[in-house]
């Protein structure tokens, strides 16, 4: 069997290793156009921040490691034509110019994810940097060098932690966001309100509800501002971090497709076209709160699709289970952890919800120190069933996060978090858990919520 892997970032590393720990025999051959593999872009912020001394630990893998376990590697070889009707696809060496071509029983796409863009005035200035892979990280940290004022566009994830990383490096920081809210697509507001206050308690600027009109330089090319309808900001480097899109394009009209780009998959990671396998940030998710199919880059979505996709490369065997689009965040200080949908998502996934929130010291008053919890609880309306979670706090919850993903995942309603059994010890908790209070706390709100009605 012949297997042609387009892409080996997560998702494809992944496959590579599973395809050929199972089925040994397979002839494997990888495509990637850049000169690395396996880069762990959620470390960008701590690389650039220089908490992450050694970026060699940002890579898990390497294209020695998979040409050892049997793979044929082409490294710098960007892939130009894929004939779904030959099987064979075309890929051009970056470095020599020569077309490669290889024939494949089974494709896998795994072509991640590329920074959007966006149409904006004066975005050729110098200095305005995009942030995905290792080497825009290192064009990051050389560019901040000299920089003085940066403007983050984007206040998702990514663009957050460069703010912590620039603000402790002691640049003057502007954010800026066509949103109304940080981390719009993760906390809701009783969050988002305690972190802004926070930034701004830092010397953040924060630019919310502004979409960038235009970037202004001077005679040498170099940007100087960020320009919004509603003022000007000083600025000598700019990072865009406005979100992902799917690097599909090689197979658009060969399989189905959301309107996004985003390659739709099976449980089994198949694509409409069933010699073509998907997976990773150019593929679509089962969400399960929803139990629609949406778009999710995450790193944790893309190695367990390209794990998969190794198990089922012959036949159906190990189906997916879904995501929750779990995640964690730290920012100064501040433990975030969140799962499923957020009293603003979930309309936009068709869902009508109730949410609870509920504050608590994690451990007993009696002990030397405590820290504070805020929790949120997201459950369906009428059925209780829970669909979302967030968390944050000074003291480590976000492993709870983890667990709420369980909750969500298993279907699980208030009623069983309430009664679920998690052990007392007053080094870590009450003799209810905090996740049990939560829970409680929406039972209360239900019973008034009934009461109400009637």
């Amino acid at each position: 069997m012949k297997v042609v892997v387009v892409g080996c970032t997560h998702a494809g590393t992944a496959a590579v290793k599973n395809i050929l720990a199972l089925q040994p025999d397979a002839e494997v051959t990888v495509f990637e156009r850049n000169d690395n593999i396996s880069f762990l872009s959620c470390g960008i912020a701590l690389y650039v921040g220089g908490v992450v001394k050694d970026p060699k630990g940002l890579f898990y893998s390497n294209p020695e490691e998979l040409a050892s376990l049997g793979a044929v590697v082409h490294m710098e070889h960007d892939v130009t034509n894929i004939d779904v009707d030959t099987k064979q696809v075309s890929a051009k060496n970056l470095q020599t110019g020569e077309i490669v071509l290889a024939d494949y029983d089974k494709l896998v796409m795994t072509t991640g994810s590329w920074p959007i863009i966006p149409p904006i005035k004066g975005r050729e200035q110098n200095n305005i940097l995009l942030c995905k892979n290792y080497n825009q990280a290192n064009v990051i940290i050389e560019k901040a060098k000299n920089a003085k004022k940066v403007a983050v566009v984007g206040a998702g994830y990514i663009g957050i932690e460069l703010v912590e990383a620039f603000v402790e490096s002691g640049k003057e920081v502007t954010l800026l966001d066509g949103l109304d809210r940080i981390l719009n697509k993760y906390l809701d507001q009783h969050f988002t309100d305690i972190l802004e206050q926070d930034l701004k308690d830092r010397g953040v600027k924060l630019a919310l509800n502004e979409a960038v009109s235009e970037f202004k330089g001077n005679q040498n090319g170099d940007v100087t501002s960020v320009v919004t309808a509603k003022g000007e900001y000083e600025a000598d480097m700019v990072i865009l971090c406005v979100g992902f899109r799917p690097n599909t394009e090689l197979v658009k009209g060969k399989v189905d497709m959301l309107p996004s780009g985003a390659i739709i998959v099976d449980e089994y990671m198949r694509t409409s076209n069933p010699d073509i396998f998907a997976a990773g940030d150019s593929t679509v998710v089962h969400y399960n709160p929803s139990g629609t199919q949406n778009y999710i880059p995450l790193a944790t979505n893309a190695v367990r699709q390209g794990m998969l996709v190794g198990n089922n490369i012959v036949k159906p065997t190990m189906k997916y289970r879904g995501t929750q689009g779990t995640s964690g965040l730290y920012l100064f200080g501040w433990n975030i952890g969140s799962t499923g949908v957020t009293a603003t998502s979930a309309e936009l996934n068709g869902l009508n919800v109730r949410t609870t929130i509920f504050e608590d010291n994690y451990r007993p008053e009696f002990m030397p120190t405590t820290e504070k919890i805020y929790m949120q609880l997201v459950y369906e309306e009428g059925t209780n069933r829970i669909v979302g979670a967030q968390m944050m706090s000074k003291y480590d919850v976000t492993q709870s996060a983890n667990t709420m993903s369980l909750a969500v995942q298993n279907k699980m309603t208030v009623e069983d978090l309430a009664l679920s059994d998690f052990f007392f010890q007053p080094h870590f908790d009450r003799p209810w858990n905090y996740l049990n209070l939560l829970a409680h706390a929406a039972l209360e709100d239900i019973r008034k919520n009934a009461e109400v009605e009637v």
